[in-house]
């Protein structure tokens, strides 16, 4: 935890502008209902406008439109944004790097690199090379050839098969398999034989994967998870898909094999992919959507099949009143059924 900074530095450091004591010294953050003397906290959301007048906190953060009901505050345009560079700043710790400990199991042949960490438990196979800085928590596994950059963290019960190769900075949560088989198998009579999946992932930098996440290796070639991009829990990434950089893939979604995502696409939770889709750069795919076709750059769909989200809003106002239009439509069709019958001409009044 860092020492306290005066109201004014946290600005700087923001790019925003003070309203009130510049000098006031800041020790830590809160929340607007839990925050205490000496915190600063922030408001996102306009709902919670109100609470800026009975916070206990010190300052707050909040955009030129809010109200500050005459409190020290740091005026930005993204308070969420400013919020988390915030708890990076006052969160962050000096890196203590501890060598290989005691109940490590490492092969002689592995090169870790300097101010690394290797926890009790931790296997690290012949060919493998950590970067500077990495730290293995216990009980992860790391088979033969794998290549860790600097900065890495991977958490207890990550395993990271053969060959696959993971960049500077990256932050892998607990249970996480990296280069898993790929899910081939070819038809022989009435069994399956076995495709051997003999390509690698690759893990580029400042990529985060939460827990229990697996991504699997290419068939032949290289599964590819783009730089910056963040990877929520439960997540299902099969061989020989290519992730851009940016994008934002939350809690159980599924790709099928060699699907392909452009830069900053975004993914919502529960979303499943078929094989071999193409996504356009800044794709938005809705929560629980199932995408069977190329999605265009910028397009934003939803629903199973995917379709363009207005075009579901609109759908979806229509839905509750097919039962009322079937009735009309048949009740219509029965007064046409009888018109033919009796041969005569239908009028726009009959129609009505």
């Amino acid at each position: 935890m860092i020492a306290g900074k005066t109201l004014q530095e946290l600005a700087d450091l923001l790019g925003g502008q003070v309203t009130g004591d510049p000098l006031l010294r800041i020790t830590g953050l809160g929340t607007l209902d839990h925050a205490t003397e000496g915190q600063i906290t922030f408001l996102a959301n306009p709902r919670y406008a109100a609470k800026v007048e009975i916070t206990r906190a010190s300052a707050v953060v909040l955009t030129p439109a809010a109200d500050t009901f005459g409190r020290n505050a740091i005026v930005v345009t993204n308070p969420y944004l400013a919020f988390a560079k915030l708890l990076t700043l006052y969160t962050s710790r000096p890196h203590v790097g501890r060598g290989v400990m005691a109940g490590a199991c490492v092969d002689k042949g592995a090169v870790i690199g300097e101010h690394a960490t290797v926890y009790p438990g931790a296997y690290i196979a012949e060919g493998v090379r950590i970067g500077d800085r990495a730290t293995i928590h216990h009980n992860v596994t790391l088979y033969a050839g794998v290549v860790l950059g600097d900065d890495v963290t991977l958490h207890s019960g990550v395993s990271v098969r053969e060959g696959c190769r993971i960049g500077n900075r990256v932050t892998i949560h607990n249970g996480t398999v990296i280069g898993s088989d790929g899910f081939g198998y070819a038809p022989d009579g009435a069994t399956w034989c076995k495709i051997p999946q003999i390509g690698i992932v690759i893990i580029e930098d400042d990529v985060e994967i939460g827990a229990n996440t697996t991504v699997d290796r290419a068939a032949l070639e290289i599964t590819r998870i783009g730089r910056g991009t963040k990877i929520d829990n439960l997540v299902q990434v099969a061989h020989n898909c290519i992730i851009g950089e940016d994008c934002i893939i939350v809690a159980q979604v599924g790709m099928a094999g060699s699907v392909t995502l452009g830069r900053h696409v975004t993914m919502g939770g529960q979303a499943g992919i078929a094989g071999h889709v193409v996504i356009g750069d800044n794709a938005m795919i809705s929560g629980q959507s199932g995408v069977f076709g190329t999605v265009a750059a910028g397009a934003v769909i939803s629903g199973t099949p995917a379709i363009r989200h207005q075009s579901r809003l609109k759908s979806a106002a229509v839905f509750p009143h097919l039962p009322e239009m079937r009735k009309t439509l048949a009740k219509l069709g029965g007064r046409m059924t009888k018109m033919e019958e009796s041969h005569e001409p239908v009028s726009q009044t009959a129609l009505s």
